[in-house]
């Protein structure tokens, strides 16, 4: 036997779930949401406040005022300014002015009424349809989410050519709809990523994905949801997926685990939880601050956010290792063993073997590799510095797009370096049949002259590593956007929110109408995507207080766990596994865990928000603070 050689860890077999088991919780989760809004609003919604009804009059006046103001000539292409103009500058009027007439080049403009019933009614047929297509591309044809969603993208284009050309809706600016900065920031951070991953074997990436491994089950999970709130919280949620989605898949293929969906669901829905705690932490939070008409800084929404994202964050961990404890506690006999195992240390037989494998594994790769230098080289050191300074800049408020291109740019030319000047040239020796290297051929030409060699060709990037960039990622979310675009422009999502708040529309943070108001949201975030969402409100509700938007970041983060296509880090997740040969966290496969887990953390996190806040529940500059008080 070769002493290398190790048995692995008795696998337990695999019970099936019955569906009762499997959707159980949500049926139940759906139920209490149902059951509270009921009882909350029992006796129809509350009347409007007099506060509300101050808000909506002065809000009013600030928009005719706004409008009446004359040009003063002030050039917006560079931005609006500074919110803190002085009085002879025109004070908050002026800013406001500037404001209005700087973001209208891209929020969200109403077009609704110049479609007709056929071109509303045609439109969203075609955004639902896809949007099944993406939710299950398996039940159909084998195109994959890249292709359906591109596909969607360019149906769409076609049909509003068509509708505009028989009279039945407006000119689609389709340019308009895609968002280039998410684009630009995958790119960057793919190939930050990739080069990161590819440049040194034992690098960078491998350390990282040390620190992850362990040999039981449920500290792995824990490493990784640790990790993965932590690092979106700093970063931002689909930077942290698509450098971790690899390394988990990895460690879960090393340890052999029979099912990797709680690992990567680990992943997925603390990103989309440990974003919600700052405005860096993902794109629709960047996008609120921007759109917030007063200032919320940085430490503000963190503080106040505190609180309600450590509370998800624990509830869904305690709701990730009940759902699988089979998965994550092998052997063990249910839920309070289960806490035996997690707070008094201890083990079952399975448990055993899986620690007594890894450590044997360990022992005998070590005994392998004796000659070969450990540590960090000075190629890893210069990773590691370019990732802190990716890090240093995102934190100062750089642009997000520019610091990880610049991240992958320099990396990329560190790489190619390497390979031409320090790694050893490939030697292409040709053998005979015992083994014995071949001399070089030679080759003559017409008049028997030997001709010489010819240096060898440079391998250039755009044939190794950028072959490697996932530009069929790219392509997805060009298609998402030109699908949910076009479905906005018909006014859908404004009047399914319209229709389902009633009376709470004009008191969206106020008593009971909060809990509705968040619920809407999510489920508009899982139809219509969050960041659509959000520009819809802004252009809907311009004067909205810091609070109103603190809760409209809260929900619209935590509805990405939702549903697969709630979050861009969730495709992420499920697109850079299945690269890999892992196709476990699919649509069907995440709900069951993603429903119960969405609807807890929400409800729990905006009562705490509700109850505990810092920022102002009136807008400062639009003079309702004083007149609240």
């Amino acid at each position: 036997m070769d002493p290398l050689k190790v048995e692995d860890a008795p696998k337990a077999p695999r019970r099936k779930v019955s569906s009762l088991r499997k959707w159980g919780p949500a049926m139940i989760a759906v139920a209490l949401v149902i059951a509270f809004n009921a009882t909350m609003f029992s006796n129809g919604t509350p009347p409007l406040s007099e506060r509300s009804s101050r808000r909506l009059q002065m809000a009013k006046e600030r928009i005719a005022a706004v409008e009446a103001m004359e040009d003063t000539g002030y050039n917006v292409e560079g931005g609006f300014g500074s919110r803190n103009l002085s009085e002879e500058e025109g004070g908050v009027m002026e800013y406001t002015r500037r404001r209005h007439r700087y973001l209208g080049d891209y929020t969200h403009k109403d077009k609704s009424d110049d479609f007709s019933l056929f071109g509303k009614l045609s439109t969203s047929f075609i955004y639902f349809a896809f949007w099944v297509f993406l939710m299950f591309p398996n039940w159909f044809w084998p195109i994959g989410r890249p292709g359906i969603a591109l596909g969607g993208g360019l149906s769409m284009v076609v049909w509003r050519f068509i509708l505009r050309t028989i009279g039945h809706g407006p000119y689609f600016n389709a340019e308009r709809v895609i968002i280039m900065e998410p684009l630009f920031l995958l790119f960057g951070l793919m190939l930050t990523t990739i080069y990161i991953e590819k440049m040194e074997t034992g690098g960078l990436f491998d350390k990282l994905r040390e620190s992850l491994d362990d040999p039981v089950n449920w500290k792995r999970s824990a490493k990784i949801m640790a990790m993965s709130t932590v690092g979106s919280a700093a970063v931002m949620n689909d930077s942290v997926v698509l450098i971790f989605s690899g390394v988990v898949v990895d460690l879960c293929v090393r340890h052999k685990v029979a099912n990797s969906l709680p690992y990567l669901l680990s992943l997925a829905t603390t990103a989309n939880i440990g974003s919600a705690l700052t405005m860096t932490g993902n794109p629709q939070n960047i996008l609120i601050v921007s759109l917030a008409y007063d200032d919320i800084g940085w430490l503000e929404f963190a503080l106040n956010m505190i609180l309600p994202t450590v509370a998800a964050s624990l509830l869904n961990a305690f709701m990730m290792f009940v759902y699988y404890g089979a998965e994550l506690f092998p052997g063990s006999s249910g839920f309070f063993e289960n806490m035996g195992i997690m707070f008094a240390g201890n083990r079952t037989p399975e448990m055993l073997a899986q620690e007594h494998a890894f450590y044997a594994r360990q022992a005998a790769s070590k005994q392998g590799e004796e000659n070969e230098v450990h540590g960090w080289s000075i190629w890893s050191k210069i990773q590691a510095g370019i990732v802190c300074l990716f890090l240093v800049f995102f934190a100062l408020g750089y642009d997000v797009c520019v610091v990880s291109i610049c991240a992958g740019a320099v990396l990329m030319v560190i790489a190619s370096y390497k390979r031409q000047h320090w790694d050893p040239k490939p030697i292409n020796v040709q053998y005979d049949e015992d083994g014995n290297p071949l001399p070089p051929k030679k080759t003559y030409d017409m008049e028997g002259n030997e001709i010489e060699p010819e240096d060898e060709e440079l391998v250039t990037e755009s044939e190794t590593t950028l072959t490697e960039v996932d530009y069929g990622l790219l392509m997805l979310f060009i298609g998402q956007f030109l699908l949910i675009g076009s479905f906005d422009d018909t006014g859908v999502p404004q009047a399914f929110f319209n229709l389902t708040m009633g009376g709470c529309a004009n008191q969206m943070a106020e008593g009971a109408c909060v809990y509705w108001f968040v619920m809407i949201v999510t489920v508009l975030s899982n139809l219509a995507s969050n960041v659509p969402v959000c520009q819809m409100l802004a252009a809907t509700f311009p004067f909205a207080t810091p609070y109103e938007w603190l809760q409209v970041s809260f929900s619209a983060t935590i509805a990405g766990n939702l549903t697969m296509l709630g979050s861009a880090a969730n495709m992420i997740v499920a697109f850079q596994a299945a690269k890999v040969g892992d196709r476990t966290f699919t649509s069907e496969r995440h709900a069951p865990f993603g429903i119960p887990s969405t609807i807890g953390c929400l409800y729990l996190g905006t009562f705490l928000l509700a109850t505990w806040h810092f920022s102002p529940e009136c807008s400062v500059k639009l003079g309702h603070c004083g007149d609240a008080q």
